[in-house]
């Protein structure tokens, strides 16, 4: 292989990086970033060859374009509807890539894409966007939805507060795969900051009721049912572990430094207990699920926890 040791190196880091297809059935696709960490999110698409639906639209311009291509390459048009499965921007900014589609998702998620507007910029400046056009869901719903894509049922499911407050799960039925969103991500710990601790295991048992063989998580790579064992029990850990904590007078991050989350040390970004710590004790206060936090104070405790730096995105 030419090149310097390092030149190796990073095209390796590359190569592990670049996003890929799965076909999962006819006509039915994951489109995986790796790792799936901060920002790496993933994303999906139904078509006959006629007509697409895509599964969320990444975070940047240029990842976007590169998710346009994956479609296009796969033989399908140009997608007629985007879902989107809430709205963190690694999940939407992409959405004005595909105009003029029809974005659809949940009543909340339009309320918060633009409330929360150029977001991820707050977090993570140094990324390079581009032209990121915001676009809201044009189409809403609050329960469920029923859509044909390609021939194929499409459900919309919103499960209650859990990732955030205004999640989508986009289910196939006749295909028993689902899309999960963020409610369940593949080797990343799970992040409720933005939602509800009781709402996730809520959601988590709905997902389970379904009967997928095969999920399509938030982030990482396409897995089977059992992603919601782990996240049920790293949740119900973190409730444990905030009892405990609120109980002898410590705060969030207190409690997250003190804690040993061994069962948990393969997951990644395990910053994210002192923001889920941060929820839970919000709810054990008697606040209602999905009462708005304070980002600014719980992403500044999970810099804390990460030796006083941001965690690295690689959007």
């Amino acid at each position: 292989m030419d090149g310097t040791p390092a030149q190796i190196v990073d095209r390796a880091v590359d190569a592990a990086r670049t996003p890929y297809c799965v076909q999962l059935a006819t006509g039915v696709h994951a489109y995986i970033q790796p790792d799936g960490g901060w920002c790496l999110s993933n994303a999906g698409f139904v078509s006959d060859g006629t007509t697409t639906l895509l599964v969320d639209t990444a975070a940047t311009e240029r990842r976007a374009r590169l998710l346009r291509e994956a479609v296009l390459a796969s033989g399908a048009p140009d997608p007629a509807l985007v879902v989107n499965t809430h709205h963190h921007g690694d999940h939407t900014y992409g959405n004005g890539v595909f105009a003029p589609a029809t974005v659809v998702g949940h009543a909340a998620c339009r309320q918060q894409v633009l409330a929360a507007g150029r977001h991820l910029e707050l977090v993570w400046p140094e990324v390079e966007y581009g032209d990121v056009r915001l676009r809201a869901p044009d189409m809403t719903y609050t329960e469920s939805m029923t859509l044909t894509a390609g021939g194929a049922e499409v459900r919309l499911l919103h499960p209650g507060p859990a990732h955030t407050v205004g999640d989508t799960v986009v289910w196939l039925p006749e295909q028993r795969i689902v899309f999960a969103g963020d409610i369940a991500l593949c080797g990343g710990t799970p992040f409720v900051a933005f939602g509800s601790l009781g709402g996730s295991l809520r959601a988590l048992e709905r997902l389970r009721s379904l009967g997928a063989e095969t999920v399509v998580p938030g982030h990482g790579p396409v897995t089977d049912p059992g992603v919601f064992d782990t996240a049920e029990r790293y949740l119900r850990y973190v409730g444990e572990l905030a009892a405990e904590g609120r109980a002898a007078g410590r705060t969030p991050l207190e409690t997250a430094r003190a804690a040993d989350p061994e069962a948990f040390a393969g997951l990644r970004e395990p910053e994210r207990l002192v923001a889920n710590l941060h929820r839970a004790y919000s709810e054990l206060a008697g606040e209602p699920e999905g009462h708005p936090l304070d980002p600014a104070e719980y992403f500044a405790d999970m810099a804390a926890v990460n030796g006083g730096e941001m965690m690295p995105c690689h959007a």
